[in-house]
């Protein structure tokens, strides 16, 4: 069985977004090619509600998904669907942008902000599907547990169990990963997936290598059937992404990302004209 090892470390950039709100920015732009079908995440980690409490006021996606989890904390949110609603610690919205929609993500101030929020690329066929929304609350992800460690499964499947949530688009796996100190885990991977994971406590080391990382930091997997981790004296808290690439070619504008130039316009064209919201 073929262990993967790391390719590739990034630490992400320090961003500001939204109203003010201060991030990091681990993947985005230049990553798409390597992380296809993943197109950003940015983590939040903050005791200070003044780097977030401005939030993301009202604004539009179209062609992707956006998938916030939250490990600590709490994010208002509401939608020109009319839908309305709270994340909490532990929970996870998963929301279908399709053809369009507009929402808005307001953290309020906590003990601390932890967790981070993905986008997904839609496939071409798929990217202007009706909007929709998962809120998927914490005592509803599986949690599987032994003497090493603990997997919270928000979608896909990992190791016979499945997750909270299997996508309708993009089939992604994507788990919470907490090895306990000085303990080791072997999570099972699909061979042909592009493979991603943010470690946000603690350190350990990745496969055969044993390739030493810290937190704060993202890591991109050459192919293989398995990851080895070996965690640290403090143990290990990290987030798994596994895809099966779309290859296919992206326009990216913001928050829409489509495949061609044309599409991409067009959707500013209906943004300006009030044309951009489909369904309501």
């Amino acid at each position: 069985m073929k262990t993967r090892e790391i390719i590739k470390i990034v630490k992400g950039n320090r961003a500001v977004d939204g109203a003010g709100v201060n991030l990091v920015r681990v993947i985005g732009y230049r990553d798409t090619k390597e992380l296809d079908p993943f197109l950003m995440l940015d983590a939040f980690d903050s005791y200070d509600p003044a780097d977030y409490v401005k939030g993301f006021p009202w604004h539009p996606h179209r062609g992707i998904e956006t998938v916030t989890y939250l490990i600590n904390g709490r994010m208002d949110h509401e939608d020109s669907l009319g839908n309305k609603g709270s994340i909490m610690a532990g929970d996870c919205q998963w929301m279908t942008a399709g053809s369009g929609i507009l929402h808005q993500e307001m953290p309020i101030a906590s003990d601390r902000m932890l967790g981070a929020q993905l986008w997904i690329n839609l496939p071409q066929k798929d990217k202007m599907t009706d909007p929709a929304y998962r809120d998927i609350k914490a005592e509803k992800i599986p949690l599987v547990k032994d003497e090493n460690g603990e997997v919270r499964i928000i979608s896909g499947s990992f190791k016979g169990t499945k997750g909270a949530m299997q996508a309708d688009y993009v089939k992604a796996t994507y788990l919470d990963i907490n090895v306990f100190p000085n303990k080791s885990m072997t999570i099972p991977t699909i061979d042909i997936e592009n493979v991603f994971a943010y470690l946000v406590d603690g350190d350990a080391e990745f496969g055969e290598k044993q390739t030493s990382i810290s937190s704060h930091t993202g890591i991109l997997f050459n192919k293989g059937e398995q990851i080895i981790i070996k965690a640290g004296k403090n143990g290990l808290r990290m987030l798994l992404l596994s895809g099966k690439a779309l290859d296919e070619p992206i326009a990216w504008g913001g928050p829409i990302v489509m495949n061609t130039r044309e599409e991409l316009d067009h959707a500013f064209e209906e943004l300006n004209n009030g044309t951009f919201i489909k369904h309501k």
